[in-house]
């Protein structure tokens, strides 16, 4: 090993590289289990126990609690959202209610106290600090308090309002969004019902919701050290009398009342913990559990991830990758050290060592090699995950990261096992090379290794199985996902393309040399030194087709992913486009895409503001009232906008949402038409609908034809004028806004909204765009990570190409010698080897990304069908990107051993044995 520590530093560096990123990962995936457990349990600060039950626990439940033996406090879990009004600036806050024992509160005072009677509140010092509030200022909390409606109003009419639509299942629309988060975005993409809705048909409770507004006084500022609230920015303090009073004036007649998802419990001291477990359990019975704090926040992170550590397997995924290149690059090392070492061995056999002793030697070669290497790996790793909590340390990231990496035993033996296995099961095949080495005929240089005919024919024979049977599958993959079975579909494509590939990488050996080599006559044209660097790829196709399919997989995975990535963007953008043709809308009434509630007014200012942000083309106004429409003999209650046909038309993506919009002609989104049945044609009578505020609206009764069209939303639009005809003086509600490129929506919207933050009413930024800039993030932000691990396998397998390189100048020193002898310059000789570096390489790029388009391609066709019509695509500028780092990447692996070969003279070149 001695004699040959220059030829194994490239497998060694291999071999470090991967089992550094395996040791990474399971230190980072340890990290990311603590601080999610952590910041889960930092809610329940140091609380004894928390209970908690499947079906809640209910008021009874919880004095129950209080009243079992050893109890000293209990405190539902509870966290309600408030909007916050300090001057022109707003914000929405999570609060939660004082603590009835200081081992429930989970933050810490900065400044003040703790509320500690009604009308008070504590904030964190960063809400604060954006409210421009100090302690004992003043600050609005909006809330919304049922109040009964006056008689004549529309809750009390008798009317239906569309929210109770019927459809297919009749009990909710069809577009009905299922979360907070889907209501929170509804508005023209598309508006869920309240959660309370009246089952359809039923007469809703008259009344409505009003927002009252409420003075209260800054009595303290807060910070969260453990991250308990980090999820939602950070919680606020009220005192528990106003929380509790305001929460029952936010339920209509009727509603139950809340049960609570966990209650905290502490304990006098002395309490036997286990005692008041089973006696609060007991008490409450049916699917009850009482669990200590560490505990609860266990099995709430196990919730989120399903039971599974998701991302330390995906990484390790990665790791796996990386891996199984450094094993072909070791595997390369080794067989040409083994032929390198061709008289050694033979002399070895001659002196009386047998093949047993040769084969150990090489495989106790590897075992020390790779347990060195992956000593190495372990400690560079420990070192990165350090670096990285070190600088995250530095950055504010609202969650608190561990100062120092806590080491396990698992991240260290298991990248050591696998370094030290990996390295070894590399060498097997070299290991066998060397025991066929003959002690007389081995005397004299030997050719490198051939395929013999058998096992060519039985390589071939399965690498056309798996190659065919792989694509049928793939092929059947696809067309099951665009038939709709999308999780069929996907597995199936998933192992065809597995397959496949591997059929393309056991088959490599027979076509990948010559496809280099071709390649390299096509572009070298007839110069001397192009043609010996075409022809030397062909010396040892082995050797050229493990090296540059170490690289074909880390880049076919590389393109893959892109090409994945782009199809499923433009896909996901052109049916946002169909879906909701508005990029983005500006409402104050969003919540009311159904019609019902009192129209607010959109301040002029707004539409000025908005045309003035960067990236926006137009902005369009659009005004809106209550409407009745008499839908198979029952009246029904919905939001009608007006908007002016040219301007809809040049501004919405989709122009057939709006196509055939004229005076006399109403626009119903297709969602609705579906629901109440209406089809293109229909006469529908448009009457102004009573209001809160308004129980005799001005206006005639408009008889309009129907025009069903793919309409985003629950509103039906007409003409500005027919809708001031039907509803006289109806205000501009809402602003449709057409961005001047869409693809800039990630960094347009943000700048919409924080243009907006100051206005006097709160404005709703919804929208197809502001869809796409999350999903852009989202896609982006995957895409990143794992072409960011993949370039790790990626980076092994140019380190394998310089090794080739390296290895090949050594094996070549008697023909480079003749070669100089005869008139070979050391310009061109280093050319030569500069030339077939970048033909692996380049080679190795472009087949990995012609692959990798078309498994990308399969995926994306196979995962993608269920939603619509999936855009294939090509991510040209990461194709372009990969194809010239291996190019140069080729080329400066050539440097070195160019070099070496050049040094050496004639002479001393043809002396060696």
């Amino acid at each position: 090993m001695r004699r040959s520590i220059g030829r194994l530093s490239a497998a060694g560096i291999a071999i470090l590289i991967g089992t550094a990123f395996l040791t990474a990962t399971l230190l980072a995936g340890n990290i990311i289990n603590r601080v999610t457990t952590d910041s889960i349990a930092a809610q329940f600060a140091d609380s004894d126990l928390v209970v908690s039950g499947d079906a809640g626990i209910d008021a009874a439940g919880l004095e129950d609690i209080r009243g079992t033996e050893g109890v000293e406090a209990a405190d539902p879990q509870v966290m309600r959202f408030f909007e916050l009004v300090s001057g022109g600036k707003r914000t929405y806050q999570v609060v939660v209610p004082t603590a009835s024992d200081p081992r429930f509160e989970a933050q810490e005072l900065v400044e003040g106290a703790m509320p500690t009677r009604s009308g008070e509140i504590a904030l964190p010092s960063d809400v604060a600090e954006r409210l421009g509030l100090g302690l004992g200022d003043s600050v609005t909390v909006v809330r919304s308090v049922w109040t009964p409606g006056a008689e004549g109003a529309a809750a009390g009419t008798g009317t239906s309002t569309e929210e109770s639509a019927p459809s297919e299942d009749a009990t909710a629309p069809v577009d009905a969004a299922t979360s907070p988060d889907d209501a929170a975005s509804a508005d023209e993409a598309g508006t869920s019902a309240p959660a309370d809705e009246p089952a359809p048909g039923e007469e809703a409770a008259a009344g409505s919701f009003v927002d009252t507004n409420e003075k209260v006084t800054l009595v303290g500022t807060l910070d969260d050290p453990m991250g308990a609230y980090a999820q939602v920015g950070g919680a606020g303090v009220l005192s528990n009398d106003d929380l509790t009073a305001w929460e029952a004036d936010s339920y209509a007649p009727g509603e139950s009342t809340t049960a609570y998802n966990a209650v905290l419990v502490a304990l006098a001291p002395g309490a036997d913990l286990e005692a008041a477990r089973s006696s609060i359990t007991s008490s409450l019975g049916g699917e009850t559990k009482a669990w200590t704090s560490a505990e609860y926040a266990k099995e709430q992170a196990a919730q989120m991830t399903g039971g599974e550590d998701v991302f330390t397997y995906v990484i390790l995924t990665f790791a796996a990758i990386a891996l199984l290149v450094a094993a072909l690059v070791i595997a390369n090392t080794f067989q040409v050290l083994v032929a390198q070492r061709t008289r050694t061995l033979a002399l070895l056999r001659c002196v009386g060592a047998d093949r047993k002793q040769l084969s150990r030697s090489v495989l106790l070669e590897a075992v020390i090699l790779g347990l060195v290497a992956s000593v190495a790996g372990i400690l560079f790793g420990i070192g990165l995950v350090q670096l990285a909590l070190a600088v995250a340390g530095t950055m504010d990231l609202g969650i608190p990261l561990p100062p120092v990496v806590q080491v396990t035993a698992v991240a260290v033996l298991v990248p050591l096992l696998v370094g030290t296995v990996v390295t070894l099961v590399a060498s097997f095949s070299p290991a066998r090379a060397a025991t066929r080495v003959a002690p007389l005929a081995a005397l004299r240089p030997s050719d490198a290794p051939t395929l013999t005919s058998g096992a060519g024919r039985v390589r071939l024979v399965i690498s056309s199985i798996l190659v065919v049977g792989g694509a049928g599958l793939l092929v059947l993959g696809v067309l099951l996902g665009q038939q709709g079975s999308a999780t069929t579909g996907l597995l199936a494509a998933t192992a065809g393309g597995a397959a496949s590939f591997v059929g393309v990488l056991v088959g490599a050996i027979f076509w990948l040399p010559k496809v280099v080599s071709l390649v390299g006559k096509v572009l070298t044209g007839s110069g001397s030194t192009a043609k010996l660097a075409a022809a030397n790829t062909l010396r040892n196709p082995r050797r050229t087709a493990a090296t540059s399919t170490a690289l074909l997989i880390g880049v076919t995975l590389v393109a893959m992913m892109s090409t994945g990535a782009v199809s499923a963007r433009m896909s996901m953008n052109n049916e946002l486009d169909g879906r909701y043709p508005v990029d983005v809308s500006l409402a104050t009434d969003g919540y009311d895409e159904f019609g019902g509630n009192q129209p607010v007014a959109l301040p002029q200012s707004t539409i000025g503001t908005a045309e003035k942000v960067d990236g926006v083309a137009s902005v369009v106004p659009l005004t809106a009232t209550s409407v009745t429409v008499d839908v198979d003999g029952s009246d029904v209650t919905f939001l009608a906008r007006g908007v002016d046909p040219s301007a809809a038309t040049t501004l919405v993506r989709d122009k057939d949402a709006v196509e055939g919009l004229a005076p006399g002609t109403v626009v119903v989104p297709a969602g609705v038409a579906k629901d109440w049945g209406i089809s293109s044609g229909d006469q529908l009578v448009l009457t102004a609908a009573p209001l809160p505020d308004d129980a005799d609206p001005q206006g005639t009764p408009a008889p309009l034809e129907a025009l069903v069209t793919p309409m985003g939303g629950r509103a039906l639009l007409v003409t500005p004028q027919t809708l001031e005809g039907v509803a006289t003086g109806a205000p501009v509600t809402s602003a449709w806004v057409g961005l001047a490129d869409v693809n800039d929506a990630a960094s347009v919207v943000p700048a919409l909204q924080d243009a907006l933050a100051e206005t006097d009413l709160p404005i709703d930024v919804t929208g197809a765009a502001v869809e796409r800039a999350m999903y852009q993030k989202v896609v982006d932000t995957i895409l990143g990570v794992i072409v960011g691990l993949l370039a790790v396998a990626v980076v092994i397998a140019l380190i394998g190409v310089a090794n080739t390189l390296s290895l090949s100048v050594i094996e070549r020193r008697r023909e480079s010698a003749t070669l100089r002898a005869i008139g070979l310059s050391r310009s061109q000789l280093r050319w030569m080897l500069a030339i077939e570096g970048m033909l692996i390489a380049g080679v190795g790029a472009v087949l990995g990304i012609v692959l990798g388009i078309l498994y990308g391609w399969a995926g994306a066709s196979a995962a993608l069908a269920v939603m619509g019509d999936v855009t294939l695509a090509v991510p040209w500028r990461d194709v372009a990107l990969v194809v010239v780092v291996a190019l140069v990447a080729g080329l400066l692996a050539s440097v070195i051993p160019g070099r070496s070969a050049a040094r050496t003279s004639p002479v001393e070149a043809l002396a060696v044995d």
